[in-house]
């Protein structure tokens, strides 16, 4: 009787060894057959395949693909099919990686009973500081916050879920050093040496998930070294990126929620070129401004936003409009344009504030702190937010394009502004550089602040060269990505309890900023004379760069003339006192 129980446990355990070999040969057959998961897309069963076969494995996908459902999937299946596994996933925040858990918890033990028996319910904690999927066989699956808190961590497996928002130097020193050893199943019938050889066919894997970001992104690089290491037939490592069209083919994405999502007043096209489309934002080929130079200038963390706004935040130092400081200079800009129709689709009124802030040899750096744009407003409008915003933020130059529409801007602020819902009078302004402008002000003593700009072919090639110079020089400075601004302005009291209109009114200033980097990096130009002309593509828009090149090029006009009044002051006082006689 013992000979013969004995007998079928072997002839069990050869089963269970052989069904073993074949579902990790084949894995997504035991996804299917095991864990009774048969309603996967064509794309998500490839994916799965190449999680299991790859060393390196790097998906750039669109939202709405089921990032977090896949990755639940391929971790549950890889911890079952090899006892012992550890498994760490980790992102950007430590909720995201728990979504994962959830996922295993709400959708996949649900549906499969044989993933319900093999998890130790007892040990298993699906939220908290200590989430995590025990297994019977050993293995588990652990949340873990990127961060130098989680060194003494080990894995078999790291999935790293939004690759992009986590730190290179955390993935780099403290991530992969979780790879250090390989799982260590028992082989008790094998010798040291076989056991050496069995290990070494089971290397450690890595999976990177994210959407699409900026080319200068570390990420971007990381995407190129895992694509030249794929060409290689040698590696085992593996990139692909999915865009919406293939979400929308297989019926989880429906074109009528996408036709929405564009047709929104405040659609961003980088954010949906990069979300949706899986493309990296960056240089095109012939640009006249080179994306790398200008992304270095996002270094200004926060925008100097209206009083309405700041006070959502207690006014707050960091948001808040800051007092001038000694010999700094601020310029209101402004690219008219009146008209927003289905037509006209490229006319918009783009303003920039430029804090001008002078170094200790007397050069400025230029902090473009604040931006905005509007469409379809009347002249009277547009003049009452430009005066509104020239007092607000303590402005002393209004930069103005005064051909064409312009001109009717101009004309409403040499004239007193009544604001409607204050009662508050603006007086007028003069024109500060053009005796004939200046004259269409008939109030006497009106201050002398609009520099009045009537482009030339000339003024407009020094305008771009200049401004790319700007860039280069790292004279200017720009305000960070608004998914930086989502994580800085978090930390401010009260962000969290806004509402999402309130939180996107906030974040504006930062998404103009992405729009005039986009304006820039697609700006087509040609060269003749000696000078460049600069042209939008069709359906496009150029009045950020527009507004920004004429903010820039007034403010060196500034800057000399501020160096050459420092300069005379000086040369009248350098002999103040008598030399010293010199024996």
């Amino acid at each position: 009787m013992a000979s013969e129980i004995q007998a079928r446990r072997e002839r069990v355990i050869e089963g269970m060894a052989v069904w073993g070999s074949y579902y990790r040969e084949n894995f997504d057959v035991f996804v299917e057959e095991y864990l009774q998961l048969d309603f996967l897309k064509w794309f998500q069963t490839m994916l799965l395949v190449m999680m299991n076969r790859s060393r390196v494995f790097l998906w750039i996908a669109a939202r709405g693909m089921g990032k977090s459902y896949l990755i639940a999937i391929f971790a549950v299946a890889r911890c079952i099919l090899y006892p012992g596994t550890k498994v760490v996933i980790t992102s950007g925040t430590r909720g995201q990686s728990i979504n994962v858990l959830e996922k295993i918890q709400t959708e996949l033990m649900p549906v499969s009973v044989n993933l319900r028996n093999e998890i130790d319910a007892n040990k298993t904690k699906f939220s908290g500081q200590d989430a995590k999927v025990m297994f019977k066989n050993g293995s588990f699956i652990k949340v873990v916050t990127a961060s130098d808190n989680a060194r003494s961590n080990r894995a078999n497996i790291l999935i790293v879920d939004e690759f992009r928002m986590v730190k290179k130097d955390t993935i780099d020193t403290v991530l992969k050093k979780f790879l250090t050893s390989r799982r260590m199943p028992p082989y008790r019938e094998l010798t040291a040496a076989q056991r050496k050889a069995e290990y070494a066919k089971e290397p450690n894997k890595s999976c990177f998930l994210s959407s699409a970001y900026f080319k200068d992104h570390w990420a971007f690089k990381k995407m190129l070294d895992t694509f030249k290491l794929m060409l290689d037939d040698s590696k085992t490592d593996f990139v692909c990126g999915f865009p919406y069209q293939l979400s929308i083919q297989e019926g989880l994405l429906f074109p009528e929620d996408v036709e929405s999502d564009m047709l929104e007043s405040d659609f961003n096209e980088i954010k949906w070129s990069t979300e949706m489309e899986a493309l990296w934002f960056g240089d095109e080929d012939g640009s006249f401004f080179d994306f790398n130079s200008i992304s270095k200038a996002r270094r200004i963390q926060y925008a100097m936003l209206p009083d309405k706004l700041a006070s959502l935040l207690g006014n707050s130092s960091k948001i808040r409009i800051q007092p001038k400081q000694n010999g700094e200079k601020r310029i209101l800009s402004a690219d008219v344009a009146l008209m927003s129709s289905t037509k006209h689709n490229n006319d918009a009124t783009a303003i920039f504030i430029n804090q001008m802030l002078p170094s200790r040899a007397g050069r400025y750096t230029n902090n473009i702190v604040y931006g905005d744009s509007f469409e379809g407003l009347h002249t009277g409008d547009q003049a009452l937010i430009i005066r509104r915003l020239y007092d607000e933020y303590q402005c002393d130059y209004i930069v103005l394009d005064c051909t064409g529409l312009g001109l009717g801007i101009f004309d409403a602020l040499v004239r007193d502004i009544v604001d409607p819902d204050t009662g508050e009078i603006y007086p007028a302004l003069s024109c500060y550089n053009d005796p004939e402008m200046a004259a269409r002000c008939t109030t006497k003593g009106a201050e002398k602040v609009i520099w009045s700009i009537k482009a030339t072919p000339k003024l407009n090639s020094d305008c771009a060269v200049l401004l790319r110079e700007g860039f280069r020089s790292s004279k200017i400075r720009l305000l960070v990505t608004e998914y930086d601004a989502d994580m800085l302005l978090s930390d401010i009291k009260g962000y969290g309890s806004l509402s999402p209109i309130e939180k996107v009114r906030m974040q504006m200033p930062y998404v103009h900023t992405t729009l005039l980097i986009n304006e820039l990096v697609k700006l087509q130009h040609e060269e003749t004379n000696g000078r460049v002309r600069v042209f939008e593509r069709s359906g496009m828009r150029k009045d950020r760069y527009s507004s920004l090149s004429y903010n820039y090029y007034v403010a060196l006009q500034i800057e000399n003339k501020l160096g050459k009044q420092k300069g005379n002051d000086f040369g009248s006082n350098m002999f103040l006192f008598k030399p010293p006689k010199i024996k």
